[in-house]
């Protein structure tokens, strides 16, 4: 086999190139004039059942603070980046004046919102746009809370009211290349040195890693056995973070391989509030009932989107919503929207009464990105060939709903959790192999 040389290489392309070969693509209004990409994005019509009339009015005034930001800051260049498998670092101080980093915490800075407004904001962002979404619940629903929930009252006032205005950045390492669905088996090692921690080990998977100031890493105590939370800083010596690259969904999210090559965490930055792998458990449940809403807010979108687009584009002289096979696929989006948000609203209430349950959440975050992945095989049929592409929301959707429904517990891992709690028996150990 003969292999070309770089200078014949490039012989051979400038002969089968036009002359028109490298022209930029034409603006969408002039390639396709029939119907408004989403970076105009569509009004809001998913709230059939009128659910907005739940919400307080403290809870309406966010979303609708929330939902103004997003489509003017961030739907004009979210395909852009999301393309480019960037962050549009320049939109960050946007995001902070939302409002919403922190979510529930109360104090330090923080929002003190309700679960139910945390959750709302949540999917308002995603809505638009899931990349964004991931890094404000990364960084907030897990980063944050766990300091609030787990770290000691000087950590609390030293990291939390920089944090709340997206001033620094947090991500939270838990998932490893031999760990994942199996959390609890982490291989990270702490061990005790004078004045401090020594961590080795390596992270994957972790979102915002790349450029965080502050890495909230789970390792194991080479004493005890049990798993304890430490705060890392951005550029410690034998830390490095990775981009992993080449992912179909969520894009901009930088996800990172973390290798911590005996890195130093000295005492005042390990929380104290975890000395077991199930203190992480009271994290989980905020951020589990979080991610439900993140398909309830992109299903959201969808559903917008498709429904300007049929009222938009015409075939065989007139709109694509006039044709019955049309109109039914989006009525069983929009029930599915319907349904999605009233279980995460449930969700939340149960939350905020203390009634809540691992199971209920594991159902809530299973069903609901079930149902999204329905709502996005629907809505990239009612598009057609601009169902595949980013500029019209669907497709991009369609490729971020994936990893969301994989992260914070895969769908089957979920289904287990909610059957372990019906039927008071465990099923994640594969069962003993018979001797026969």
């Amino acid at each position: 086999m003969t292999v070309l040389s770089s200078a014949d290489r490039a012989s051979t392309e400038k002969k089968v190139k036009s002359s028109y070969f490298d022209l930029p693509p034409m603006e969408m209004s002039v390639a396709f004039p029939q119907a408004t990409p989403a970076s105009t994005f569509p009004p809001c019509t998913s709230d059939y059942y009128h659910f907005n009339d739940l919400l307080t009015p403290e809870e309406q005034a966010i979303r609708k603070k929330v939902r103004e930001c997003m489509e003017k800051e961030v739907a004009p260049i979210m395909t852009e980046y999301w393309e480019k498998a960037e962050f549009p670092f320049h939109i960050t101080p946007k995001l902070g004046a939302m409002g919403v980093a922190g979510g529930s915490i109360k104090g330090y800075g923080c929002p003190g919102l309700s679960i139910t407004a945390n959750a709302v904001a949540t999917a308002e962002i995603a809505r638009v746009d899931a990349s964004c979404s991931t890094f404000i619940l990364v960084h907030s629903s897990l980063g944050m809370l766990t300091i609030a929930l787990c770290g000691s009252e000087a950590q609390k006032e030293k990291y939390l009211p920089s944090l709340a205005q997206l001033n620094t950045v947090a991500c939270w390492a838990l998932t490893e290349p031999d760990n994942g669905s199996d959390a609890s088996g982490l291989g990270t090692t702490a061990t005790k040195v004078e004045g401090g921690w020594r961590i080795k080990g390596q992270k994957r998977w972790i979102g915002n890693s790349t450029f965080a100031d502050l890495l909230i890493i789970f390792a194991r105590n080479t004493t005890t056995n049990q798993i304890n939370g430490f705060i890392v800083k951005k550029d410690a010596p034998g830390l490095k973070a990775t981009k992993i690259p080449n992912k179909i969904g969520l894009r901009m999210v930088q996800n990172g391989d973390i290798l911590l090559q005996n890195v130093f965490v000295p005492d005042e930055d390990r929380l104290p509030g975890v000395n077991s792998f199930q203190d992480t458990s009271k994290v989980l449940a905020v951020s589990r009932v979080m991610v439900a809403w993140q398909p309830i807010g992109i299903s959201m979108g969808i559903y917008d989107m498709c429904h300007r687009y049929l009222k938009e584009r015409k075939q065989f002289g007139a709109p694509l919503a006039a044709f019955q096979l049309n109109q039914q696929k989006l009525v069983q989006m929009l029930g599915n929207v319907q349904a999605m948000f009233l279980m995460g609203w449930r969700l939340c209430k149960l939350y905020e009464t203390g009634q809540m349950t691992p199971g209920q959440a594991s159902l809530g975050k299973a069903w609901i990105t079930s149902k999204a992945r329905e709502t996005a095989s629907l809505g990239r049929e009612l598009l057609g060939g601009n169902g595949i592409l980013a500029d019209f929301l669907v497709a991009k959707a369609f490729c971020d709903l994936e990893p969301i429904y994989t992260y914070e517990g895969t769908y089957d891992i979920n289904t287990l959790v909610t059957g372990r709690e019906v039927t008071g028996l465990a099923s994640f150990k594969p069962a003993t192999r018979s001797r026969l």
